[in-house]
């Protein structure tokens, strides 16, 4: 009988041949530095989420929605968006994805497309 466990191997990313150098190294970055997948988040999760200039309260709803509150101008009350994913900032979506080192960018109902600074922390 053995006593070794097997250890579940992580899929990591793999260069695309596809895509720029760049892009190669944003995304293997960003596995790197990690963060949350919503495929992950049960619903009713809950999450600090701290940026460069606020610290958001997400709870997740399922379905890649969540009620998100603590910027005193887009949500001091908590308001239901729609996740879109992270970012590094340009027209690259990391799709259903909250990454360390990127920006959050969600649909918000009045004002729609909102990306947030660089998350510093997430915490759950």
């Amino acid at each position: 009988m053995s006593t070794l466990a097997k250890v579940p191997i992580p899929s990591l990313f793999t260069t695309h041949p596809n895509l720029s150098d760049e892009i190669n190294r944003q995304i293997v970055q960003s596995e790197i530095e990690g963060g949350v997948y919503l495929r992950d988040l049960r619903n009713g999760a809950v999450l600090q989420i701290e940026t460069q200039d606020w610290v958001c309260t997400m709870v997740y709803c399922g379905e890649n929605e969540a009620l998100v509150s603590g910027h005193p101008e887009f949500c001091p009350e908590p308001v239901r968006v729609q996740i879109a994913g992270s970012t590094w900032g340009g027209s690259l979506l990391k799709q259903d994805f909250i990454g360390r080192g990127m920006h959050l960018e969600f649909i918000h109902p009045r004002y729609q497309r909102v990306l947030t600074a660089l998350i510093v922390e997430i915490r759950g």
